[in-house]
């Protein structure tokens, strides 16, 4: 058991460096390439924060324990929305405003997401050809993004820069270490659930789920101590509704995906709830200090029921 755990530790602590490398390689590859900045933080860093799902989901289905992917899923955007959104906003220790109506673009696709996943998932089986959908509702997703964010005409002349060969090294290393590091953390949540007699799902929608939010929870602290909160909120909507439309999509292409009953009863239910609790509280355009506090508190007793049922 100690050294399950101990595999499950360093494994998602490669992942998570990995995925970090990944994006930043990527990210100055893409400034390279001339990509606006806008593609720039929403596909390609939004992305990115998503590759320790997607790559250990798809991993998961191949190794016969497809019940870990749906409770990553579920639990990366509980713990998104409601840990990371709620406790960035409540340490701020002020409202932030969100002024940017691409803010209800995010919002309008998140909501339209999860009911998607519950649509495919409620049966307790989720196949290839039912969750194609999410790939398409994500690629038009991505297409009015792009249009609105590449319609500001650049006002300076692109300088000439040679190519990083030194990113492109970082790149293909950081994938061997993404792969890895998710084999061994789905082996590892494989072998704790057995020894602990408990759902592998669950493993995944508790300490997976938090473990590859952490990272994702200092990042926007930082970003709204800077000014910069409605990038932050955006980019953690994106990675939801990348998570709940495109993963499922892709890691069913190896294989059906299981989703249990303990899920479907209770914690399905409550990701839905929370896309639309924060739907509705973003209708004023601001998120107040008080409702970032309930969030995390909501989170909490997420974790407590989770662990007492």
């Amino acid at each position: 058991m100690f050294l399950d755990t101990l595999t499950f530790v360093l494994a998602l602590a490669v992942l998570l460096v990995s995925a970090n490398y990944f994006t930043a390689a990527a990210e100055t590859i893409g400034t390279w390439l001339r990509l606006p900045a806008f593609v720039i933080g929403v596909f390609i860093v939004g992305i990115g924060t998503s590759l320790p799902e997607l790559i250990s989901g798809v991993l998961a289905v191949t190794k016969g324990a497809s019940d870990i992917v749906p409770g990553n899923i579920i639990g990366a955007n509980i713990s998104n929305i409601l840990l990371v959104t709620g406790m960035s906003i409540a340490l701020n220790r002020r409202s932030v405003e969100l002024q940017s109506a691409y803010i209800y673009i995010d919002l309008h696709f998140l909501i339209g997401s999860f009911f998607v996943f519950c649509m495919i998932g409620y049966d307790g089986n989720i196949d290839f050809l039912e969750s194609f959908i999410g790939i398409v509702i994500f690629v038009v997703y991505a297409i009015y993004l792009i249009k609105g964010g590449t319609s500001t005409p650049q006002t300076s002349a692109p300088t000439k820069l040679a190519f990083p060969v030194k990113a492109l090294v970082i790149l293909l290393l950081a994938a061997v270490g993404i792969y890895f590091g998710a084999d061994y953390t789905v082996l590892s949540i494989s072998n704790i659930a057995l020894k602990l007699s408990i759902p592998p799902s669950i493993v995944a929608l508790t300490v997976l789920s938090l473990g590859t939010t952490l990272p994702e929870l200092v990042v926007n602290i930082s970003a709204i101590k800077q000014g910069k909160a409605e990038m932050a909120i955006g980019n953690v909507l994106g990675s939801c509704v990348f998570n709940t439309l495109v993963i499922p999509a892709v890691a069913s292409a190896f294989g059906s995906i299981l989703v249990p009953t303990v899920l479907l009863s209770f914690s399905l239910p409550v990701m839905a709830a929370t896309g639309l609790l924060f739907y509705l509280l973003a209708q004023d355009k601001r998120m107040s200090v008080w409702e970032g506090w309930m969030f995390a508190l909501i989170y909490l007793l997420f974790v407590l029921k989770i662990a007492t049922t």
